[in-house]
């Protein structure tokens, strides 16, 4: 489970820009919160701080939202298309989206100094923390670090600088290689070349990652599709409770085309499956993900998901990460909008809600919603109709919107 993401000098973010999926301590949803068990001696206890099941960026175009999915998509891409590449992979990846590292291009010095990425998460038992800074392709720093969840005692993993790799207690070993192509992380290197436990714990959840680009619109063309009748099953009954009314759907292997059936007065009639809606197509692609995630426990991280569905349709897919019965694994969803309908006091929680801006010197920075301060200095109230105060400009004025509000000369 993703706790922390922080990162510098990457693309329209030239500070250090920090997300994080670590609850506040405020009760709104607190049943929807993941929790870290863990079993010691045969007794299982929760460990460490509550996360964030779901986390959602809005703001104007222009503003950052997809370049800080963007930055975590960059970091998990760098490492991970090595490994799959010389086909070591442990898990299967949906990664339908490679990122360049770019610095920040519009001041004197950035472009001369390295992207720097840093990632706190969970996996199995353990917390780990990655670092990772390029410049120019090169990776100029490096290290992972652990403890248990919970924990006090941080252990050492590896730690590689321009003079060279040191590696900790964990795995101190003298067959192990410390020399490394300067382009290719340290920790893809360990993962394709040796078979260490806690690498191979890192690697797996780096590869659990989805990535998925709705602003793409081949990715609505690309359906992971099972042979398991349960799997069908599951899908279609999602399907149904958004009221899309698909009795069941097939593949024709010689067209190579996705049919989809309906039962009209006791008959099974089919639908080629670009003759769909946009928005039941993008939900026939999405879903089957979706439910892997749940099922695996894995990050799920969509640009523009609200793109071609109805507000219900979203707020039925966030309720799905939010609830403790189906999400019962860890799953979690951070995904872009522009969807004014579910930015509802009943849909989130203020720290799930952030919010994406450029200043006059074009540098895009984030907050979240439970950050902001009213004029009382009070946090914002757990009631209050979140769509209509940030449409009044209450969360970080945007222009264009408020131009329009007070009908002054926005065209």
């Amino acid at each position: 489970m993703l706790c922390q993401f922080s990162f510098k000098n990457f693309k329209s973010y030239r500070e250090e820009t920090i997300f994080d999926f670590q609850a506040a301590s405020i009760p709104e949803f607190a049943d929807s919160l993941l929790k870290s068990k863990v079993t010691s001696k045969g007794k299982e206890d929760v460990k460490g701080s509550s996360l964030l099941p779901v986390g959602v960026v809005y703001g104007p175009n222009g503003g950052g939202k997809s370049n800080l999915l963007q930055a975590l998509s960059c970091l998990i891409s760098t490492v991970v298309r090595p490994i799959h590449d010389l086909e070591k992979s442990r898990e299967r990846l949906i990664i339908q989206q490679r990122v360049k590292a770019t610095p920040f291009l519009l001041d004197g010095g950035s472009r001369e100094q390295p992207v720097e990425f840093e990632v706190f998460f969970r996996q199995g038992k353990n917390e780990y923390r990655y670092c990772l800074s390029l410049l120019d392709g090169d990776i100029v720093a490096e290290s992972l670090h652990w403890r248990a969840i919970g924990g006090k005692r941080t252990g050492t993993v590896f730690e590689r600088e321009a003079s060279g790799v040191v590696l900790g207690p964990s795995i101190s070993k003298t067959s192990i290689n410390t020399s490394v192509n300067p382009k290719m992380p340290y920790l893809s290197f360990l993962a394709i070349n040796y078979d260490i436990p806690v690498i191979a714990e890192v690697q797996k959840w780096f590869e659990s990652c989805i990535i998925m680009n709705y602003a793409n619109p081949i990715v609505e063309s690309v359906i992971m599709l099972s042979s398991s009748d349960a799997e069908k099953n599951r899908i279609i009954q999602a399907l149904n409770d958004m009221g899309i009314d698909i009795a069941g759907y097939r593949f024709d292997d010689e067209e190579k085309q996705l049919y989809t059936r309906r039962v009209m007065e006791g008959k099974v009639y089919e639908l080629n499956y670009s003759e769909e809606s946009d928005g039941t197509r993008k939900l026939i692609a999405a879903l089957p993900i979706v439910l892997l995630a749940l099922r695996e426990g894995r990050l799920v991280i969509i640009d523009e998901l609200d793109a071609k569905l109805h507000p219900k349709l979203l707020r039925y897919v966030i309720s799905m990460f939010k609830n403790p019965k189906l999400n019962t694994s860890g799953a979690q969803l951070l995904f872009t909008s522009h969807d004014m309908a579910t930015m509802k006091n009943t849909v989130f929680r203020r720290d799930e809600i952030w919010f994406a801006a450029e200043n006059a010197k074009h540098e895009s920075s984030i907050y979240s919603l439970y950050e902001i301060r009213r004029e009382d200095n009070e946090r914002v109230n757990s009631t209050a109709a979140f769509d209509k105060q940030y449409m009044e400009g209450r969360y970080g004025a945007d222009p264009y919107l408020t131009n329009m509000l007070s009908g002054g000369d926005w065209m």
